[in-house]
């Protein structure tokens, strides 16, 4: 009784958001009134978060077919920045980097404000989060998994403050990135305490390896969360947030043979340990653009001439691509397998959330391995929803992270609060045809601001050579302004217009192209709408700020 409750609440939560009739029982003439919607019938929200999934995984997971089949895909949906710190602040409160003060991974040991959990603790982000509204408002909240670049602990170093507004906190701080050897939060009676998870000593079994991975006790603590409340009269909000497929950090694996991408040991050999792609059909043809010419990507000034070109160095060769790649989908399977085992777990009367912090590109447009840049393969995530009323189909909205924070909030019950720059998706699981969103905006900031990037040891030298820029995405094309001066308080404008059509890449920079004026200057003019939108911490966003995207 209790699922059956929450998923004809989330069916009259749908219709009252959309201005339904009513939500009753017919019988015959007259249709009985709605029941009042108790607390305990609001419906439960589990998130899976992935850390640098990139789109060419997806084909390799099947939770991800099985999602887009039974529930609502967004196949335009987009992140702030392709920075963990940076999008995952952006997730949590529904605000741009430049509301939330995050704009980079790292504070540089403190000597910085402009990123990592220092940057997101002094602004005020943890008390804006979503998940401290949604436990005021009654949810049950859980976090398991990765929190944010910085909120970390290790051997003789104090334990990072409590954050606010989850019920239960397992973080998993950053020594999983390398598989194993790690140690995990949990709060008791308003304290942190910790859990070390030993690694197993080389000469172990393969399961017994297996049974320590960062992906496995992760899932393990997702687990429990759920045990523990599938069956409370509350609600729940849990979010899941994975290492994988995140690289390992460390020039040197826990395991002699550990790869870069380093997967649990039952996924390490055979044709299949790919998922549903075969290995070995996995090739440099699943990566659009792969050591595509970088001179035709070369920033334009505002008045079309050529100017500094930042994409200068080697592009991956082909081998270490394609080895990345086949790794890297090894790793999304214990990711594949966790998710299908908690859509079977919670039934199609919860709402399940899979998304990623920001996309990864290997190759890709005559880049070396790593993210950051305003292009397709980086800032463009997997967005997929299934749960009560949740019409299956691909949707056109043009989606940003920071829509998730309002659509959580709505989906609980509450009106977003006005600070988000986000907008609700709720009324699209029920309407794929709507379409109230046209464009995303994107801000990057230069990362030698700061140093010290977690993925410094394999792609950090990437990281540091793109420029700061803001940018507008639509469905069919992109905008970049790019800053091509590093210096802090100096500017040089460089400009990046891409249209996406017969290639599915940044094939040439069309900026000058006068067959493309109306549609750059279109851009432009959405551009200098959005640098107006100056709204900070919780100051309130004006409509014309909600408006640019439309």
């Amino acid at each position: 009784m209790q699922h059956f409750r929450r998923a004809w609440a989330g069916l009259c939560l749908l219709a009252l958001v959309l201005g339904a009739a009513g939500c009753g029982v017919a019988t015959g003439r007259t249709t009985a009134p709605a029941p009042a919607a108790a607390p305990d019938a609001r419906p439960n929200v589990v998130v899976v978060m992935l850390d640098d999934f990139s789109m060419d995984l997806a084909p390799t997971m099947r939770s991800v077919q099985r999602m887009r089949k039974a529930g609502a895909s967004y196949p335009h949906s987009f992140v702030t920045d392709s920075l963990c710190c940076v999008s995952r602040s952006s997730f949590f409160t529904g605000q741009y980097p430049h509301q939330t003060g995050v704009r980079t991974n790292t504070s540089n040991e403190g000597s910085s404000m402009l990123g990592g959990w220092p940057a997101y603790d002094t602004n005020g982000n943890p008390e804006r989060a979503f998940n401290v509204r949604l436990q005021e408002a009654g949810y049950t909240t859980g976090f398991v998994g990765k929190f944010l670049n910085e909120y970390e602990w290790s051997p003789g170093r104090a334990l990072p403050p409590v954050v606010p507004g989850w019920s239960t906190f397992n973080t998993v701080f950053g020594s999983a990135y390398d598989g194993w050897d790690f140690a995990s939060t949990s709060v008791v009676d308003g304290r942190m305490r910790l859990t070390q998870h030993d690694a197993p000593t080389a000469s172990a079994s393969d399961s017994a390896k297996d049974k320590a991975y960062a992906g496995t006790v992760i899932g393990d603590l997702a687990m429990d969360f759920l045990s523990a409340n599938e069956a409370a009269d509350a609600p729940y909000f849990l979010e899941v947030s994975l290492y994988a497929p995140h690289s390992r950090t460390q020039p040197e694996g826990h395991y002699a043979d550990d790869p870069l991408f380093p997967p649990m040991f039952r996924d390490r050999a055979g044709e299949r340990s790919c998922g549903r792609v075969a290995c070995r059909k996995l090739t440099v043809d699943d990566l659009p653009g792969f050591a595509d010419r970088r001179k035709d990507n070369r920033p334009r000034t505002v008045d079309g001439k050529p100017a500094r070109a930042w994409n200068t160095v080697p592009t991956l060769p082909a081998a270490a691509a394609v080895r990345d790649l086949r790794d890297r989908a090894r790793m999304a399977q214990s990711a594949d397998r966790l998710i299908t085992k908690i859509l079977r777990t919670v039934g199609p009367e919860t709402y399940v959330v899979l998304t990623s912090d920001n996309g990864f590109h290997l190759g890709q447009n005559g880049l070396w391995r790593g993210k950051g840049t305003a292009y397709d393969t980086d800032v463009r995530v997997p967005l997929l929803v299934t749960g009560p009323g949740v019409v299956p189909g691909a949707r056109r909205e043009v989606t940003s992270n920071i829509d998730l924070a309002p659509t959580f909030e709505e989906l609980a019950g509450l009106a977003p609060a006005p600070y988000r720059s986000g907008l609700s998706l709720v009324p699209t699981l029920s309407q794929p045809a709507l379409v109230r969103q046209s464009y995303a905006f994107l801000e990057h900031t230069q990362q030698t601001l700061t140093g010290g990037d977690p993925d410094a040891a394999f792609s950090g030298a990437e990281l540091d050579r793109i420029p700061s820029y803001t940018a507008v995405r639509s469905r069919r094309a992109l905008l970049v302004r790019l800053d091509l001066d590093p210096r802090r308080r100096t500017t040089e404008w460089g400009y990046e217009f891409y249209r996406y059509g017969a290639s599915r890449w940044e094939k040439r920079n069309a900026f000058a192209s006068p067959k493309r004026k109306a549609e750059v200057d279109l851009l432009m003019a959405k551009l200098a709408a959005f640098d107006g939108c100056r709204e900070k911490g919780d100051e309130p966003v004006s409509e014309a700020c909600r408006g640019v995207r439309q």
